[in-house]
């Protein structure tokens, strides 16, 4: 990839080695996201946790103050009598049999598929196909629930979900270069301390190793300890 005049000027303003503040990283990112589309902002941090481990899996959910910015899909699988109540909140896709057969066929166009517990027995047979792909429903995120309506508009509104992937390592996006400051900075420290409290009782040592700031072209930039333990 050819670096462009204006990039190597950017770059050169970033030092990859220094540890940021949360507030410089956001300030530096912005100023080097000079793409035509809005970029996101992504957090990585690696943890020093065994994911092979079953109490060692850090997974969860965390609403974010001022959501991701993306638009995200919801399918609802529930029975034909809930259906209005899931559109009405705004799931953008609702079904039951209908979408079991279209998943079994390759459909896959949602981000986030919350479900109504009495449908688990025939959606758990999807798992393999769900389970790859991040979307199969689970009571400990809270998308297979009987408060439909209340997991769509959360979802809607920013709730995501997290997990740790075999590399130790919990990604994910905090919203876009388009937010102003300090939500971004709200919506970060929001994620962190999430995954600081899903800290496993049995994982030694350090738990935070690193964390990592960047945006969708931009460069990785790392975060200093203390922002990591004051909040």
């Amino acid at each position: 990839m050819k670096i462009t005049k204006k990039r190597k000027e950017i770059l050169s303003k970033i030092d990859l080695k220094k540890e940021y503040s949360i507030s410089e990283a956001i300030a530096s990112l912005k100023e080097a996201a000079k793409s035509r589309f809005n970029e996101s902002i992504d957090i990585a941090m690696r943890l020093g946790v065994d994911p092979r481990q079953a109490d060692q899996l850090v997974r969860g959910t965390v609403s974010l103050p001022h959501g991701t910015g993306k638009s995200v899909r919801v399918l609802v699988i529930t029975k034909p009598e809930r259906h209005d109540e899931a559109l009405k909140a705004g799931a953008d896709y609702v079904g039951y049999e209908d979408y079991l057969k279209k998943i079994q066929e390759g459909w896959a166009d949602c981000d986030v598929i919350i479900a109504s517990p009495d449908t688990m027995s025939e959606l758990g047979k999807l798992g393999k196909i769900l389970g790859p792909k991040g979307l199969m429903p689970n009571p400990k995120s809270g998308t297979v629930t009987q408060d439909i309506a209340k997991a769509v508009k959360e979802v809607k509104a920013g709730r995501i979900e997290f997990r740790v992937d075999k590399a130790g390592i919990v990604h994910a996006c905090v919203g876009k270069v388009s937010f102003d400051n300090k939500q971004l900075e709200e919506n970060i420290h929001t994620f962190i301390n999430q995954v600081l409290k899903l800290k496993p009782a049995t994982s030694k040592g350090q738990y935070v190793k690193t964390v990592t700031l960047t945006s969708t072209m931009g460069p990785g930039l790392k975060i200093s300890r203390n922002e990591i333990t004051h909040h």
